[in-house]
């Protein structure tokens, strides 16, 4: 191992023992009956780590091209993630969807609970709900002493989310129907889960109750953060400096691109209608809809194995360990749109996609989630996540356990595309699911940047995009006008676009990484393509690029324009961990 591989591993382990959370996401054993700490000291403590890490590594030699880009990784990361300590945003991370109080919640569905041993970390780690949560107020208090704080809209949307984890005015909280989940025939086990859960519901509600009383009574109005904190995000979430005003103006070109092409395909499903009332005549349609959660499960479950099955050899070439990914249903209080979660590092726990219900729903859109399982199994997330971990002998293993969200969700969203390519869309009530998932990732570009930034909306917009919006060429985004804007153009409804707008403004900068994202891997592929000519493989690009692992957007650029696919990498097999 070289001095940067053996940097590497000591950051993942020392990482995760700082963040027992995250190992658990990341499949990093040890920690499974701890919860991280999130207090002020033991943030000043992760960046002293953090700078003395990138000191370390400016003095340790590079001794070949794995060592160079492992370094170039590693700096990125790590820089980025200072950037946000030194913006103060661990004082106030607290949003809708994706802080640490979803977190403490979220990490026991990936837990593994096939033995009493593996039950005894769940009481283990339930019983320490409440000094995780403490530890969290704490943070949000020295926040309220200095000035540094969130919007009001997340702190009460978390609220919400946390009234859900105690069972706030609601019967059982979430964490007594975890529990229940146990079917050992230790009675003493039993007992202390759902004593164990009680008590962590108890730390919730008394959270939830701060929030509203306290946190919400201090927070801001102003949902926009502003030019240099958006910024920041947004090269922390892609990997790269963005051109904010460019990314602006390219995404209300592309959102027009698809919206006309969208209006095309809606004419050929049933004559003059709008993209919307074919949506929504889809929806009903028994040709295009699935009956039952498990029925909808098992069918995206055959769509994930037939497409490894066919692309195996063809456009990738795919390990035995990757080619299990599971198909299941998400439980209660989960994220309202489909999600992927990796495999362990030792591949014991497979890869997953999780398919939402929603209470009483029965019916499930196979017409659009077929496009949404290509982004989150084969050829997307899974292909890209899994196929990194296995790269023992290229990455080191602060890469294989890495994830930056821009170059993943730019994957995915370029898996989408090449399915399209492909011709798996071939009807038009496919097609018409892919391009709204297409339109939703463009009008993201364009209400992220707008909405932190307070940009207006063009005066020269196409006038195809402000239909129905009525007089708002000229205007400020705020974020009436930008749920009418997604419901209208992406495609979404009501309910769900105005959660939507509450998550963008809540995780500033994350949300452009899908567009931009692709637009980088497809970039990058067309420039491979004119340098090989005839002699260019796909499958050997697609093989040589995800041998990368996940790195920045910008190492990204300038990895895959350094050379086309070496011959080594089409066909390779990953060690066996």
């Amino acid at each position: 191992m070289t001095a940067v591989f053996d940097l590497a591993d000591r950051i993942v382990q020392e990482s995760a023992a700082a963040d027992p959370i995250s190992a658990t996401y990341l499949g990093v054993a040890g920690y499974e009956h701890l919860l991280t700490d999130y207090s002020p000291a033991s943030h000043d403590a992760r960046a002293a780590r953090l700078r003395g890490w990138l000191a370390e590594l400016d003095d340790l030699a590079q001794t070949s091209a794995d060592d160079r880009l492992a370094a170039a990784v590693i700096r990125e990361r790590l820089g980025a993630q200072l950037a946000m300590y030194d913006l103060e945003e661990h004082l106030r991370d607290i949003n809708v969807l994706g802080s640490p109080i979803q977190a403490v919640r979220g990490v026991f569905t990936v837990m593994a609970t096939g033995t009493d041993q593996q039950w005894d970390n769940v009481v283990r780690r339930l019983d320490a709900v409440p000094a995780a949560l403490a530890s969290l107020r704490a943070a949000y208090e020295e926040g309220i002493r200095g000035g540094v704080l969130p919007a009001r809209r997340q702190v009460l949307g978390a609220a919400a989310v946390a009234d859900v984890c105690a069972g706030t005015g609601a019967g059982d909280g979430w964490f007594t129907g975890f529990v229940r989940g146990y079917a050992g025939a230790d009675a003493g086990l039993r007992q202390r889960l759902e004593h164990s859960a009680a008590t962590a519901e108890s730390a919730y509600g008394d959270l939830a109750a701060w929030l509203r009383a306290d946190y919400a009574e201090a927070a801001l109005e102003r949902d926009a953060v502003g030019r240099e904190r958006y910024a920041a995000k947004a090269r922390y979430y892609t990997g790269a400096d963005v051109d904010l005003e460019e990314a602006y103006a390219w995404g209300w070109e592309e959102l027009s691109r698809i919206t006309r092409r969208m209006n095309e395909v809606s004419a050929q499903l049933y004559g003059g209608v709008t993209p919307a009332e074919a949506m929504d005549r889809l929806d009903t349609d028994p040709e295009h809809t699935i009956e039952g959660a498990e029925a909808t499960r098992a069918w995206l479950q055959r769509i994930t194995d037939e497409t490894i099955d066919s692309f195996d050899g063809r456009y990738f070439d795919i390990p035995e360990q990757m080619r299990r990914c599971d198909a299941v249903l998400a439980p209660p209080g989960s994220a309202a749109a489909p999600y992927y979660t990796p495999p362990s590092e030792d591949f014991a726990r497979s890869g997953r996609t999780w398919l939402p219900v929603l209470p009483d729903q029965t019916r499930f859109r196979s017409w659009w989630l077929l496009s949404v399982w290509f982004h989150e199994a084969v050829p997307g997330h899974h292909l890209q996540v899994a196929y990194t971990m296995l790269q023992r002998e290229r990455l080191s293993r602060f890469q294989r356990v890495s994830f930056v969200s821009g170059h993943g969700e730019g994957w995915a969203l370029y898996a989408e595309r090449l399915m399209d390519e492909l011709g798996y869309f071939d009807t038009p009530a496919t097609e018409l699911g892919f391009l709204s998932a297409q339109a939703m990732r463009a009008v993201r570009v364009i209400v992220d940047i707008g909405l932190h930034l307070e940009l207006a909306v063009p005066a020269d917009a196409d006038p195809v995009l402000l239909d129905g919006i009525g007089d708002a060429a000229g205007a400020v985004w705020d974020a009436d006008l930008a749920r009418r804007f997604l419901h209208l153009r992406g495609l979404l409804a009501e309910d769900f676009a105005a959660s939507e707008i509450d998550r963008y403004l809540g995780i500033p900068g994350q949300a452009i990484g899908y567009k931009l994202g692709e637009r980088v891997w497809l970039a990058a592929r067309e420039d491979a393509r004119a340098r090989g000519g005839e002699a260019f493989d796909l499958k050997a690009w697609h093989m040589r690029a995800l041998a990368l692992g996940s790195v920045g957007l910008d190492v990204l650029r300038t990895e895959l324009a350094q050379d086309t696919p070496r011959p080594e990498d089409a066909g390779s097999t990953p060690s066996t961990p």
